[in-house]
């Protein structure tokens, strides 16, 4: 199944199970990053994830603002810097940088709201 096709089968959970859950959406890179643009990924009111961002210390704050916009309901973008200094041994390397869209997701209830 391609990750996309996962990524909407989970949504499609969500809504019958009438649960809440946020999508992180890479929606612009510079440089060198481990997703491109269009990359997603959906992380549930518990913490479950479907798809990926990219994995490490950047997925790690994606998914901090994913918890801050379940609490709120308020969409968020989150700049995830890749660029720290080669000798810092951090697999955060990779030299670019990635915005992500955090939304969240409407229930079956209607919208979010805080």
């Amino acid at each position: 199944m391609e990750p996309r096709e996962d990524i909407l089968n989970a949504v499609a959970r969500c809504d019958a199970e009438g649960s809440r859950a946020v999508l992180a959406t890479v929606v612009r890179v510079r440089g060198s990053t481990p997703r491109s643009a269009g990359a997603s990924m959906l992380i549930g009111e518990t913490g479950q994830t479907v798809g990926t961002i990219g994995g490490g210390c950047g997925e790690a704050d994606v998914l901090e603002a994913a918890e801050h916009v379940l609490r709120t309901a308020r969409p968020t973008l989150v700049r995830v810097e890749l660029t720290d200094a080669i000798d810092s041994l951090s697999p955060a390397v990779c030299g670019g940088v990635m915005d992500v869209f955090v939304e969240p997701l409407p229930t079956p209830r209607g919208p979010l709201r805080p």
